[in-house]
């Protein structure tokens, strides 16, 4: 199949599909006499795997190891669980951020009452901090000359 046809197939963009035989975490395809590149069922196969661990989140230094742990079917398991673990810790610490997100976006859209932009909590919430008189470097913010 030709390159058209496996990102078709895989759903995987041709410039991706590129770049993973450029950094070889997919194998240089055969080419055809006109220079055209030629993939095998096998080629799409491994695509499919590495866009699914990509869709899970996995980093292509993670995606290698998971390959070549993949060619060794007799070896342990423990270097993919231990990715796998690392990869759900980082997904639970993303949750976890994207919920106190999600509460402070809730807030300023709940406490704004849609009136003027001179009043909205939301642009008062996106605002930076601004200085107050005692921020004055000099500490004479605020007070009269002798």
């Amino acid at each position: 199949m030709q390159i058209g046809d496996l990102s078709r197939q895989t759903g995987v963009n041709i410039e991706t599909i590129r770049y993973y035989e450029r950094i070889g975490v997919l194998p240089k395809p055969a080419r055809q006499p006109n220079r055209r590149r030629t993939y095998s069922p096998a080629d799409a196969e491994r695509l499919g795997f590495i866009r699914h661990a990509r869709e899970l989140g996995f980093d292509l230094p993670s995606i290698r190891i998971l390959l070549a742990l993949q060619e060794r079917p007799e070896a342990s398991c423990e270097d993919a669980s231990r990715i796998a673990q690392e990869q759900l810790e980082a997904v639970e610490s993303r949750i976890a951020r994207l919920l106190l997100l999600q509460d402070e976006l809730a807030r300023m859209v709940s406490e704004c009452r849609r009136g003027r932009v001179s009043e909205c909590r939301v642009i008062e919430a996106l605002a930076p901090a601004r200085p107050t008189a005692r921020s004055d470097p000099s500490g004479r913010a605020g007070t009269t000359a002798p």
